[in-house]
């Protein structure tokens, strides 16, 4: 079987570059009208140029696909509303959603400004909620979508240095494991990529002997999965070089300790409560396809 996109619209948010760049180009190559999303800033977020979402752009008109450019801030309500205006106005429907965009400032969290972790909370969450939101009534209309938020193995994990980033990230499956179930009877299917790649972003953070093999052409595989009418929903892919599985939150069957439960209850049992020898996956809707 091989998945196409033609007839469909796809917007690809920080598609200037890195993984949003290799989305776009291959749901271009699929087919798909793409709108190519980046406000051509610094890594912290900061400037802004239509460079590279033009160049983006020239790439897919240069292979024969069909692509605008759109250099907006997503964090903005407005901008994000124009971009699926943009959408709208040049193809006259929203397929699919690739909430890719981000920035990094990274820091001790006692060094960290609120600045600092309002502004990539603004870019990474509100940014996916501004988008996501813009184009939720058309996909509702349409009785299609398909959503992928871009999450992280620091948002699901932690990391030294990223309490914003990773407070933004975990924040991203939540607002997906709401999403998926709102859309369900809308055929508006929501699902969460954790992507590994060496980009312009992670190519600080990633040791240079790990880079081969980390492209980002190899997480793309299962984002454009996740855009295809055959995706699931609700589910979180980690995509890691060649390597790809799926990360889901995990519940036991607890331990009833009756109504007068005290505090030396919960210590007593602890080992107990915490086994999860046989925990089970939890809030995972049609995993495997529709």
């Amino acid at each position: 079987m091989t998945y196409s996109f033609e007839g469909k619209v796809a917007i690809v948010t920080g598609a200037g570059g890195g993984l949003g760049r290799s989305h776009a180009l291959e749901l271009a190559r699929r087919g798909a009208r793409v709108v190519v999303n980046d406000l051509g800033g610094a890594l912290d977020g900061t400037g802004g140029s239509p460079v590279a979402a033009d160049a983006v752009v020239e790439e897919i008109a240069r292979s024969g696909g069909e692509a605008i450019a759109n250099s907006g801030s997503v964090a903005d309500r407005t901008d994000a509303a124009a971009l699926v205006d943009q959408a709208m106005s040049a193809w006259g429907r929203v397929d699919v959603i690739v909430n890719n965009a981000g920035i990094l400032r990274d820091k001790s969290f006692t060094k960290m400004s609120l600045d600092d972790f309002q502004a990539v909370m603004d870019v990474h969450l509100m940014g996916s909620v501004n988008v996501t939101l813009a184009a939720w009534p058309i996909m509702r209309t349409q009785s299609y979508g398909r959503i992928v938020m871009t999450t992280s193995a620091t948002g699901l994990f932690g990391n030294f240095g990223q309490a914003n980033y990773g407070a933004a990230k975990l924040a991203l499956v939540g607002l997906a494991n709401t999403l998926k179930i709102e859309g369900a009877k809308y055929n508006i299917h929501t699902n969460c990529i954790a992507p590994v790649a060496v980009t312009r972003m992670t190519r600080d953070l990633i040791p240079e002997a790990s880079h081969t093999g980390l492209g980002p052409e190899h997480v793309t595989p299962a984002v454009v999965f996740l855009c295809t009418e055959d995706a699931p929903n609700g589910v979180i892919i980690q995509a890691q070089g060649r390597q790809y599985s799926i990360a889901c939150m995990m519940e036991n069957a607890g331990v009833d300790l009756g109504d007068d439960a005290t505090v030396e209850d919960i210590a007593e049992h602890f080992g107990e409560i915490s086994d999860l020898s046989g925990a089970k996956p939890r809030g995972m809707l049609q995993l495997g396809g529709m």
